[in-house]
């Protein structure tokens, strides 16, 4: 039967709900579980880290803005060379300390105009005050209007806390993407993106919108870090040689994809160059597909220029998080081709900017087939990345011409062929026989390789008769595209002699329009991601996780999920995705005490065609885009945290049958041994987010046991059906005594059960 994707419910997708362990002192038990449940739905969280990178062998302090931050002691960074502490955290003023720091600024701005030089005093802990006595009055100036001023107040709960950190980064600390988490009195935020580079940086001074003669200019090459703040527009003076080709290469989006209460849905930068008086030499407001704008620009004489960034809408706000790199940076535009096959030596050529070589040679190596990248370095430069793909697949190069049928070249299939779309206008034909017949399959690899074909597939018979062709086709596991424009055709046919064309929809076209095209019988296949990124394991040391399976070709079976060298003591339960389902609820259990972080891996595996396949699962969290739409975006690791100490307390247990047989529109009693503890008297046990058509229709506690009667309905639940239950345990406590007169009982989460699998029989 067709499943329905279902969502944790609130209570539990943004929180790590915990499983029903009991700890041995009950009072300390009960209340620091009532005091977790009131005080929020979801984890702690980060919005935006500023500045977002620095160079090897420095050290820099940052601001991390985000909500429930409260307890912030430590600070995780992936990857090697990179270390960090916490130096201070605060929670948003309130209104009247912003009226008293307003007063207290407004006098200091008063006696700097009078002459008189005097340290800021009486002003509270707080990172944004941190450097008031630095600033010049022409910055105190400014920094009060922008902060202080009620009429520009932008309040936002979900970045209003900060932490200040201190970030050391090793001389020899990989360069390019790291991740940070923030580690906090409620658990482990998400990760957002911390880049470490081999030149200079350079952070804002504002005001800096217009008259930038008093900043002075800056060396190149270097990286300018800054915020753009409403109606905002950051400029920075630099100096260049003639004959220079300097890449200025924004990163805003890269830094964070997804805003979830912004449209577009992320900061859309648009970046202008100027000369020394003042005319604009050049602009960019995006980079083919990418929003991040990318311009190269040859220097035509020695001076100072300067570069501007702003928000194409003149949006800000303290999230609106960029870097700029400045500087001779090699920059590839084009690669071809666009991957190779296994084992086998592929020597791409790639063209762009700043480049040493006009080859590189690609990773082909066994070892997992797929995307791979890598990059060209030279010096304290590593360019953009360059993705191509692997497969195991015979290959050939397309060879022109072949715009019509009439010049179409002929594959066997099952083939891939790397082709260009070499000019606008130009369409590649290819003639294959289908000697057997059955389903064929024609994939383009394109956007999802960094190229900026979008792709069109037709298909015709041999005597030319259109049978079916296809534009886009969505692809889940790329979680940072917006426009999936790489086409899909799975086809049924007979035998015979066909064609295939690939063109560009917007009929475009040079040396950058690369793409694969695969072409032959469906490959079964899965992709499997698993969100969040970032679990924290609470006093009882349960979670639950959603596992995704992104099937390809048509792949319906029934996937394990395992984890993978985990530390002792960490169990994965419910841990089967049935045959057809795409998202299933599991959760993570650790009995045993394990030193936090903790990197876990998970694996699924299953048998396609008489084979064992295995695939990792990769973590990613879930963000949402304007309001609206939900993306899976990849993280490096999937980090497991403990709160409540290293205690081991008894478990409650599943009893019986695993998985549960519940009968088609009957019910079934699920079996739980429980130790015997007081505080069992009051609590309720209820589904969380069960499927259409299960209830829970009676609880019965016993000395040592409960029972769980469940029913299915007949009409909704048929027979095959499969899923996990989570089972959430609840206790009301009373209002306080100082409530008002209608008060109601708070309902406070006391945890979920590992994860139960049942599956529907007939009667």
């Amino acid at each position: 039967m067709k499943r329905i994707a279902r969502k944790i419910p609130k209570g539990l997708a943004g929180r790590h709900a915990l499983s029903l362990l009991l700890l041995p002192a009950i009072p300390a038990w009960f209340f620091a579980l009532a005091a977790w449940g009131q005080t929020g739905d979801r984890e702690p969280h980060i919005g935006y880290l500023y500045p977002a990178g620095g160079q090897q062998g420095t050290t820099v302090q940052a601001l991390v803005g985000g909500q429930r931050l409260g307890g912030a002691r430590s600070v995780h960074v992936s990857g090697e060379g990179v270390s960090a502490t916490v130096l201070q955290y605060s929670r948003p003023l309130t209104n009247d300390q912003i009226k008293e720091v307003r007063k207290l600024l407004n006098n200091l701005v008063k006696l700097r105009r009078s002459g008189k030089t005097v340290p800021a005093y009486g002003l509270p802990e707080h990172p944004l005050l941190r450097n008031v006595d630095r600033m010049s009055l022409r910055e105190l100036e400014y920094w009060i209007n922008l902060r202080l001023n009620p009429a520009k107040k932008q309040q936002n709960m979900q970045i209003a806390d900060m932490a200040l950190l201190e970030i050391t980064i090793a001389a020899d600390a990989k360069p390019g993407h790291h991740e940070l988490r923030l580690g906090t009195g409620g658990g482990l935020t998400n990760p957002l993106r911390f880049e470490v580079g081999g030149i200079p940086e350079v952070s804002e001074k504002e005001p800096n919108d217009r008259d930038t003669a008093e900043l002075g200019a800056v060396d190149i090459p270097a990286v300018l870090n800054g915020q753009i703040m409403p109606g905002d527009a950051d400029r920075f003076r630099f100096r260049a040689r003639q004959g220079q080709q300097i890449v200025f290469a924004v990163q805003a989006r890269a830094l964070i994809p997804y805003l979830a209460d912004a449209v577009p849905g992320w900061f859309q930068p648009v970046l202008a160059l100027y000369d020394a008086d003042g005319r604009e030499l050049t602009f960019a407001d995006d980079y083919r597909f990418d929003p991040d704008p990318v311009f190269l620009y040859s220097v035509p004489e020695s001076g100072e220029y300067e570069v501007e960034i702003r928000d194409s809408l003149y949006r800000g706000r303290d999230d609106f998080v960029y870097r700029i790199i400045v500087g001779e940076q090699p920059f590839v535009t084009s690669v071809y081709p666009l991957g190779g096959r296994v084992g086998e030596k592929t020597i791409a050529a790639i063209g762009g900017w700043n480049l040493p070589e006009k080859e590189i040679l690609l990773d082909t190596s066994p070892g997992g087939l797929g995307v791979r990248e890598t990059a060209v370095c030279t010096g304290p430069w590593v360019s953009n990345p360059i993705r191509y793909a692997v497969d195991d697949l015979p290959e050939t190069g397309e060879r022109e011409p072949n715009d019509t049928l009439r010049k179409a070249r002929t594959i066997k299939p099952p083939h891939i062929v790397n082709g260009r779309i070499a000019h606008p206008g130009d369409v590649d034909t290819f003639q294959f026989k289908w000697p057997s017949g059955g389903t064929m399959v024609a994939e383009v690899f394109a956007r999802r390789l960094y190229s900026p074909v979008d792709s069109v597939v037709r298909l015709f018979d041999a005597s030319g008769k259109a049978l079916a062709s296809n534009d886009d086709c969505e692809d889940k596991g790329e979680g940072l595209l917006t426009h999936h424009a790489d086409s899909y055709l799975r086809v049924d046919l007979p035998k015979g002699v066909y064609y295939v064309q690939v063109e560009d929809a917007q009929r475009q076209g040079g040396a950058e329009y690369g793409y694969r095209l695969r072409l032959g019988p469906p490959r079964p296949d899965f992709a499997l991601r698993v969100t969040p990124p970032s679990v924290t394991f609470r006093a009882s040391r349960t979670a639950p996780v959603t596992v995704y399976a992104l099937r390809k070709d048509g792949f319906t079976g029934g996937i394990e999920v395992r984890l993978k060298d985990a530390p002792p003591g960490f169990e994965l339960n419910g841990a089967r995705i049935p045959p057809g389902c795409d998202q299933i609820c599991m959760t993570l259990t650790a009995s045993q005490p394990f030193e936090p972080p903790a990197a876990l891996q998970l694996e699924g595996a299953t048998t396609i065609d008489g084979e064992t396949v295995t695939h990792p699962v990769v973590p990613c969290e879930n963000m949402m885009q304007a309001f609206a739409y939900w993306h899976l975006t990849p993280a490096q690791q999937l980090l497991a945290t403990a709160m409540g100490g290293k205690s081991r307390p008894p478990r409650i247990e599943v009893a019986g049958e695993n998985p549960v047989r519940i009968p088609e529109g009957g019910t079934a009693q699920v079996s739980l041994r429980a130790p015997k503890a007081p505080m069992l008297q009051d609590v309720k046990l209820e589904l969380a987010d069960p499927p259409k058509g299960m209830s829970l229709q009676e609880t019965i506690s016993m000395p040592g046991k409960w029972s769980l009667v469940l029913k299915a309905d007949a009409e909704t639940l048929k027979a095959g059906y499969t899923d996990n239950l989570i089972v959430e345990a609840v206790k009301e406590t009373d209002p306080p005594p100082n409530a008002k007169k209608n008060a109601k009982a708070q309902r406070v989460s006391l945890g979920v059960l590992p994860a139960i699998p049942f599956e529907i029989v007939p009667r």
